[in-house]
């Protein structure tokens, strides 16, 4: 099921209640996609010394798995706390442009709201939300961003990610090394279902394109986690020079 499947899998209205609960169900497919690498994450965890305490702190306070991924990675006992922010920092870098997509979408809404609305963003959240509300928005529906639509999808991602990292902390040392089980392989097949539902044709895909191979090479000859950063930027500049030629 693609997002833009998933936003109109029930009927839109403004009931308080059911658009919450659209939000939950809409997110559901690729939420059982996001358990098993949730698992994955709570199972490194253990092996670099976290406590099933520590990780759902962790998890709750920084809700951005692939963020968590890089900080698992780089942990050491003690941890380079400066270097882990450092990262945290770069990989995360890619809100920025998650954050200004959404922005015109938030102006309706007062500060507090918005706040507490972007504390639970994730990738998954952010693209239902910013489909469902594209899709309200063609169909004249005002306003266009469904607050408790989105925050059903993303505080259903909050808790399954916080529950199932702890649940792999604490079955990682039953489990072994899951990665032997394929479970890493749902973090890019969650990714893949995201894209192919925003998904507008070649033309709007050429920043992705851009982005991937300016990512990739920079994967491979440099160090660290600046391939994220440089993917970011160079795909916000391949949009930039598309729309100045349009």
């Amino acid at each position: 099921m693609s997002v833009s499947e998933a936003t109109s899998s029930e009927a839109i209205d403004d009931g308080s209640g059911s658009e919450f609960r659209r939000g939950v169900m809409s997110c559901v497919p690729v939420l059982l996609g996001t358990i098993p690498y949730a698992l994955v994450l709570g199972a490194q965890a253990t092996q670099k010394g976290l406590s099933a305490v520590e990780l759902p702190l962790m998890t709750g306070l920084n809700f951005a798995g692939g963020s968590e991924f890089a900080a698992i990675q780089l942990w050491t006992s003690p941890p380079h706390i400066a270097l882990i922010v450092a990262i945290t920092f770069l990989v995360n870098s890619r809100h920025f442009l998650m954050g200004a997509a959404l922005a015109p979408f938030l102006e309706h809404l007062p500060q507090r709201k918005t706040f507490a609305a972007l504390f639970f963003l994730c990738d998954e959240s952010w693209a239902l939300g910013l489909a469902d509300a594209r899709q309200r928005a063609s169909a004249g529906i005002a306003p266009a961003f469904s607050l408790r639509y989105y925050m059903g999808a993303a505080l259903a991602m909050y808790l399954a990610w916080v529950g199932f990292t702890a649940a792999g902390a604490l079955l990682g040392p039953m489990l072994g090394d899951v990665q032997h089980y394929g479970f890493d392989m749902a973090f890019p097949a969650v990714f893949l279902v995201l894209m192919r539902g925003m998904w507008k044709g070649m033309k709007a895909a050429w920043p992705w394109l851009v982005s991937l191979v300016v990512a990739a090479l920079v994967y491979l000859f440099i160090p660290g986690a600046w391939y994220v950063a440089a993917g970011a930027v160079s795909g916000l500049l391949a949009a930039w020079l598309m729309a100045g030629d349009a």
